[in-house]
């Protein structure tokens, strides 16, 4: 885990140590156990690298790395999980190895592949490779965008980045983009789903998730190129729920145990929720009585969104446990607010956030390295009780039977609360003989059968879960720590996409496939808790000081002119936080 940075130049002008220096010394933080820099032969390549030993701790795995005589030169920022799978591959066709590094097999895969490397690798990552003999710059970043790569190019060069401040670092020109503001003060946007390359600022890029680019000195043309994706035409598992759960753990048990794999110690993040409970009991469960499982949590005194009954009745169920709590309260955020904003680099969703950032930091005081953590499965696995909704709607046009079911079980279930819209009550005459009509003549109906499935798909795929492995990136690495995440394991989340709709989504049960495979496992009041908190502190009360009023006051007589005029004392807590992110991050 560690930061990286890069320059290439399309002209004759020479990379300048310096500048690569400047970029590294910005994310020190990002990696703590060394740096380096890099340019080649010629001059017009340029990598920087600060490193964050995890696996290979020893001078070997020290970057910018070199391979096959110097052929290849890689910054890389991430962890190959199956890196040892690979490596025992790749010397049976006759690679050599001199380090124990998921880096170096990296390279010797890029050589043996090229770009179809990719379709081999199990993990998170953010990586440029310079070829020299074909001189052709590669670069890449993992299927779901866990690990950062940010970029500036125009006609003369292109310029790489794990983090935005490093562009800063260099002198870029920090400008605004100015319609990423309407958005973001109207509806909270933070990624643009239709154009996922955007950041805040002008002329800095990401490279999108799944995707690559591929440079070469005579074309300045930037083409990202997709290398995965979810197959929308997928065939339907047609096993039974319990074949599906069998499956299911199975698959997340080997993701849990790869994820295990490293040189400095490893504990977990918990939460008390479903999810990362989950990751907790497996673990316990695959090192009993051989190593203590540190965990780590945020508590929140006399909230009564506290998980605090929930995480002792976890780490009460396990053998070998640690817990480790830290308690954010008003005067922590207060202190805090400004570092997290500075390691963000651009707005975030809520005070949650610096919830997370103080997890991270116990982490580190108690000198844990990397946390296992559940981020991950709500997208996917139906985590959410709107979902619900959208199931119900393909339903009431394609299932009525199975409409009905769902409908009563869930108000049973949840308690009628969030409410659900009801076809019956709001289908009017014209739209129920409209209705039939389509039936009739086999046409198109309102809402498809797969509805929940493109949903599902595009809160993993293009918008939602991005945003979130943006915060915890941020946070994990402000303290030199990284977080790996169980649930994103390619082969795991394919599976679960090619599962029936019920299998997530079962008689008003959430996560359905999940709970079902995790049930003689996890206490029975976690495994089928009905309520859902997410991590969630008491932002309200955190707000309610002179200091942040007076920044909601000052941003709503700012952008007065492109919204509606509001009473800053009437702003509910949401639209409060976004004023407040715009006076932070829009000046």
């Amino acid at each position: 885990m560690c930061g990286i940075a890069g320059i290439f130049n399309f002209n004759e002008s020479i990379v300048d140590l310096r500048c690569l220096k400047k970029m590294t010394d910005a994310i020190i933080h990002r990696g703590p156990d060394g740096e380096g820099q890099w340019v080649n032969a010629l001059g017009n390549v340029g990598f920087g690298h600060r490193r964050l030993s995890i696996i290979d701790l020893s001078e070997n795995g020290k970057q910018p790395m070199h391979y096959a005589n110097d052929r290849y030169t890689i910054t890389y920022n991430g962890e190959i999980y199956n890196y040892l799978e690979l490596k025992k591959n790749l010397l049976a066709k006759g690679y050599s190895f001199k380090s124990d590094s998921d880096t170096e097999v990296l390279m010797a895969l890029y050589d043996f592949k090229k770009e179809l490397c990719l379709e081999d690798l199990d993990g998170m990552f953010a990586f440029s490779i310079y070829d020299e003999k074909e001189q052709v710059l590669f670069c890449a970043r993992d299927r779901f965008g866990e690990k950062p790569f940010h970029y500036f190019y125009n006609s003369k060069q292109f310029i790489f980045a794990s983090e935005i401040k490093q562009f800063w670092a260099l002198g870029i020109d920090k400008k605004l983009k100015q319609n990423k503001v309407l958005p973001f003060l109207k509806n909270g946007q933070i990624d643009n789903e239709i154009n996922s390359t955007e950041t805040f600022y002008e002329n800095i890029f990401k490279l999108d998730a799944a995707h690559y680019i591929s440079l070469r000195k005579d074309s300045t043309e930037i083409i990202q190129k997709r290398y995965w994706e979810i197959d929308s035409k997928h065939k339907i598992f047609e096993g039974t729920i319990n074949e599906a759960s069998n499956t299911f753990i199975e698959l997340f048990t080997k993701s849990v145990n790869l994820r295990l794999r490293s040189d400095v110690p490893v504990g977990s993040s918990l939460s008390g929720g479903l999810d990362s409970s989950s990751i907790v009991v497996l673990i316990d469960e695959l090192k009993g009585n051989h190593t203590t499982q540190n965990t780590f949590s945020a508590r929140f005194k006399n909230f009564s969104k506290d998980e605090g009954d929930h995480i002792k009745t976890v780490v009460n169920a396990c053998k070998n446990i640690s817990p480790h709590e830290v308690w954010p309260d008003k005067n922590y955020f207060e202190t805090v607010f400004n570092k997290v904003c500075f390691h963000q680099d651009e707005p975030f969703g809520s005070a949650s956030i610096v919830a997370q950032y103080a997890v991270m930091e116990l982490a580190k005081s108690k000198n844990i390295t990397v946390l296992l953590d559940g981020q991950g499965a709500d997208e996917y696995l139906a985590g959410y009780l709107p979902y619900y909704q959208t199931y119900l709607n393909s339903l009431f046009f394609n299932n009525r039977h199975k409409y009905e079911q769902e409908l009563k079980a869930y108000n049973l279930l949840h308690n009628y609360a969030p409410p659900l819209n009801s076809f019956e009550k709001t289908e009017t005459l014209r739209m129920k003989v409209g209705r039939y009509k389509l039936q009739l003549l086999n046409k198109e109906k309102p809402v498809k059968t797969n509805a929940l499935f493109e949903k599902l798909k595009s809160d993993t795929i293009y918008s939602g879960l991005k945003t979130l492995l943006r915060y915890a990136d941020r946070n994990s690495m402000a303290h030199s720590r990284e977080v790996r995440l169980p649930f994103l394991s390619h082969k795991l989340v394919e599976f679960v996409f090619c599962l029936p709709d019920n299998y997530k989504l079962n008689n008003g049960w959430t996560k359905f496939v999940l709970r079902e495979s995790m049930k003689n496992k996890l206490p029975e009041s976690i495994c089928w808790r009905i309520d859902k908190v997410g991590f969630e502190p008491p932002q309200n009360d955190w707000l309610n000081n002179s200091f942040f009023k007076e920044q909601i006051s000052n941003a709503e007589k700012k952008y007065k002119d492109i919204l509606p005029k509001y009473d800053a004392e009437h702003y509910t807590n949401s639209n409060q936080w976004k004023l407040i992110m715009a006076e932070k991050f829009f000046n």
